[in-house]
């Protein structure tokens, strides 16, 4: 029996029903949300606040009423072949880790500043670095507004939640005497154990490039080492801990880099290869080395260097450091670190430009006279 629309007598238990339109599924289906209660006036009462509430929602954010959870597995499926698989394996661990378990029930459309303040605080709870609460965040939005783009939605509700504020970390680079310390260590460790430490402080290296560093990206004639790949432990699977190394090709223009040699790092390499047989500098097999292997050795030299807190990211700070403090022009300086702009390496680095600085000021002194 129907009484008006969407309102019906259910005959299995004496109850009315009355159901409202709160969003479409993903094959443009109509989904119900339904009230219940012993007459039509009760159904009346809950049904069309129910439906006020619905038709807004629709209005201001959109039909679609997937899922966060299915749109958020959705998108990890689109982007995957677009980026590296470690940026994939991030986003897949962040997403279902952090966001997904905490307000993936919520329909697509039902997103709004008090989800993401639920997210916010979940997060919280976690006792989360700002940092990575900021990046869980930027990959949030990174999914909602696809969603955007194919018109599932209509708005990003996360754009304007304020969060925690990241501390920027100063004196990230050594000192040129605790740099020249490491240096003496590296130098005089055994098989090549120091190579890894040179090439961060020499040329900028990331861990998992100095590890995926091939002897033919050696060019002695030209003295260029050329880097164009990263070899890295990712996780293997959705709110799973167990990892697996990955070798990758850089996928970004910036990220591929061509460095010039120092004389210490090239004499360095020579002497090293004298003793090497396989295809990359730290292995003799068929595969690269693995990263935590060459961090260890880091750590065995940096304690023979008397350096205390020391970690390796560090040696590429400091060799962007070195370069700023030289008067390398930012640009330059961009492109040896594989940086995306001049503006990032500029934030990153422009506390290095004191003596830069007070050339300035000194130079307008002069020219007031």
């Amino acid at each position: 029996m129907r009484r008006g629309e969407n309102i019906y007598f259910r005959k299995n238990d004496k109850r009315w029903e009355g159901r409202v339109i709160i969003g479409r599924k993903s094959n443009g289906k109509p989904r119900y949300k339904s009230v219940y209660g012993k007459n039509i006036l009760e159904v009346k009462l809950k049904l069309y606040p129910l439906k006020l509430k619905y038709q807004l929602l629709r209005e201001e954010h959109g039909d679609s009423c997937m899922s966060f959870q299915d749109w958020g597995i959705e998108w990890l499926r689109l982007v995957q072949a677009d980026i590296k698989e470690s940026t994939f394996s991030n986003y897949e661990h962040k997403l279902s880790f952090y966001a997904l378990s905490a307000i993936g029930m919520y329909s697509l459309n039902e997103l709004d500043e008090a989800v993401g303040l639920e997210l916010l605080d979940s997060l919280l709870e976690r006792e989360l670095q700002p940092s990575t609460i900021q990046v869980i965040f930027r990959i949030v939005k990174q999914c909602v507004n696809r969603a955007i783009e194919k018109k599932l939605i209509k708005v990003n509700p996360f754009n304007d939640i304020k969060l925690p504020k990241v501390m920027k970390k100063t004196d990230q680079a050594l000192s040129k005497k605790e740099q020249k310390q490491l240096e003496k260590a590296a130098l005089s460790a055994e098989k090549g154990y120091g190579l890894p430490t040179l090439l961060a402080l020499h040329a900028g290296l990331r861990i998992g490039e100095a590890a995926a560093l091939p002897w033919e990206n050696v060019d002695f004639e030209r003295n260029t080492i050329r880097v164009d790949a990263t070899y890295q432990r990712v996780l293997t699977a959705m709110n799973d801990t167990k990892t697996e190394l990955v070798y990758t090709s850089s996928k970004t223009a910036s990220s591929i880099r061509e460095i010039p040699m120092s004389k210490t790092l090239k004499n360095a390499l020579l002497e090293h290869k004298k003793q090497a047989t396989g295809e990359f500098v730290f292995s003799n097999k068929a595969n690269p080395s693995e990263p935590r292997l060459l961090t260890y050795h880091f750590h065995q030299i940096r304690k023979k260097a008397n350096l205390e807190h020391v970690h390796f990211h560090q040696l590429r700070h400091t060799f962007a450091t070195r370069c700023v403090e030289s008067r390398g022009d930012i640009v330059s300086v961009s492109v040896l670190m594989g940086h995306s702009s001049p503006k990032m390496t500029l934030d990153r680095y422009a506390g290095s430009m004191m003596e830069q600085r007070i050339q300035v000021v000194n130079q307008m002194e002069e020219a007031i006279g």
